[in-house]
């Protein structure tokens, strides 16, 4: 059944069994995880970072920006998690999934870029010695 809320709840590790209707947020490990809002039952992760997702918490509610598209599962659902509401987005289509699909990779290619050579950590620390 598709749903029109979650709840959020906060944890160091993912439990095994994950129930409809929960967000679980690991700022440990930077993840979040929930049960497909449509009710296919297929686990969503979404990583937290700056090229993935960023989730906010106004001591109350939860939201993740930008929004799930859940386009690898039969389902295709998309929706936006904002302050604990999901908010339905209408079904894309195949090309326009494609076109998401690359900006996203665009997005992750200039985050972890500088002057078009990779920019982590590692890079950094292995050019000063």
């Amino acid at each position: 059944m598709k749903q029109h809320t979650i709840q959020h709840e906060f944890v160091e590790f993912m439990p095994e069994r994950l129930e409809e209707g929960t967000l679980y947020v690991s700022v440990h490990y930077a993840t979040a995880v929930h049960k497909c809002c449509c009710g296919c039952g297929n686990d969503v992760f979404t990583p937290l970072s700056p090229a993935d997702w960023k989730l906010t918490f106004d001591g109350r509610t939860v939201s993740l920006f930008p929004s799930i598209g859940n386009w690898s599962f039969a389902c295709q659902s998309h929706y936006w998690i904002r302050n604990n509401r999901i908010e339905w987005a209408r079904r894309w289509s195949q090309d326009e999934i494609e076109a998401g699909r690359a900006k996203d990779a665009r997005r992750r290619q200039k985050q972890y870029t500088r002057n078009g050579k990779p920019d982590t950590l590692w890079h950094r620390i292995k050019k000063r010695f």
